[in-house]
């Protein structure tokens, strides 16, 4: 449905894109993360045709979009900016792209399909309201709700949960994700929420410095992060990087040589730094050697740890992956394969 081949673009001497290759199939609620500047909006504005590539090709359905007006594409992009008309109501906002030429409702049809999207995204009683009287939360569902009111082949949504509140941006989540799949719209959503990336994408491209690294399924960039990097970008807490080496039997040894982790067996002992409840279960910090490792456990089994405690760890194969330290971009594999 959506292709990117080898998409350069350039702002002055700031690359934005840097040969990028992206392919989203028909249908599909695919997940675009990385950090601030890494070109996620610059990706979704080039789909768009908001900003032209000064080199590679977009295709919409296998065809060229080079010299194809936005208006032309059939796509619908939500800004993280909001990109309101202040002046009016939500309820005028929202009916705007069904009072266009070419999604044009009747008046009772436009009522109808816009109180459908008002009441999923809980702001049918501010539809009178001027938009200037809207919390920035309240105006980011209103943005969000004028991409969805209007048919597209392809909805493009730049961090559209960002403004909301912890409660509400998880049940938007589900909300999106039925979208998609009733519709059987394609979907591409920018986020740099990892969380929400997991929790909404069929597959997920993780984007640095202009270029996807890595493309997959959320078990295959959970399992198999192809670099340190996005290893890090996923869970909480982060995944534990120790240099070392992996000893002939094997087990972890560490650099210094103060943590070593025998596969299936009881670590080097350790004592606890911190701990931190995260409902029912306890995140802790364990000093070993001169190193700090991070685990989660029930809070049951945590609930009596203090700071300087002594502690023993144990491991699990499958819980590893081993990185070549002078090739951090290598793919991660697991100890034992």
């Amino acid at each position: 449905m959506i292709r990117l081949q080898a998409v350069r673009k350039t702002y002055g001497r700031v690359t934005a894109l840097d040969g990028l290759e992206l392919d989203v199939r028909e249908s599909e609620f695919f997940c675009l993360l990385g950090p601030s500047g890494a070109g996620k909006t610059t990706t979704l504005k080039t789909v768009a045709g908001l900003e032209q590539p000064d080199a590679g090709t977009v295709e919409l359905d296998g065809r060229d979009m080079r010299g194809v007006e936005p208006y032309d594409r059939g796509v619908a992009m939500c800004f993280e900016s909001y990109a309101l008309y202040p002046h009016k109501s939500a309820y005028d906002n929202l009916a705007s792209p069904l009072r266009s030429p070419r999604h044009r409702l009747p008046a009772a049809q436009a009522r109808e399909r816009i109180g459908e999207i008002a009441e999923l995204l809980g702001i049918s009683a501010l539809l009178d309201r001027p938009v200037g009287r809207l919390s920035n939360g309240q105006r980011q569902r209103v943005a969000l709700g004028r991409v969805l009111v209007r048919p597209a082949r392809a909805f493009l949504l730049d961090e559209p949960l960002s403004h909301l509140d912890a409660k509400l941006r998880q049940q938007m989540r589900a909300e999106l994700k039925a979208i998609g799949a009733v519709r059987r719209t394609t979907t591409l959503y920018v986020t740099h929420d990892s969380v929400e990336a997991l929790a909404l994408g069929d597959r997920i491209g993780v984007i640095r410095d202009g270029r996807i690294v890595q493309t997959g399924t959320r078990e295959e960039i959970w399992y198999r992060p192809c670099d340190t990097e996005v290893a890090r970008a996923f869970g909480r807490p982060r995944i534990n990087l120790l240099p070392g080496t992996v000893a002939p039997d094997g087990g972890f040894r560490s650099a210094d040589g103060k943590v070593e982790l025998p596969i299936g067996a009881e670590a080097s002992p350790g004592t606890v730094y911190v701990t931190e409840v995260l409902g029912r279960s306890v995140e802790v910090t364990v000093r070993l050697g001169e190193q700090h490792v991070s685990l989660v456990a029930p809070r049951g089994d945590a609930a009596g740890l203090r700071p300087d405690d002594p502690v023993r760890l144990s491991v699990r194969p499958e819980n590893l992956l081993l990185f070549e330290a002078d090739r951090p971009e290598r793919p991660g594999r697991r100890i034992g394969q």
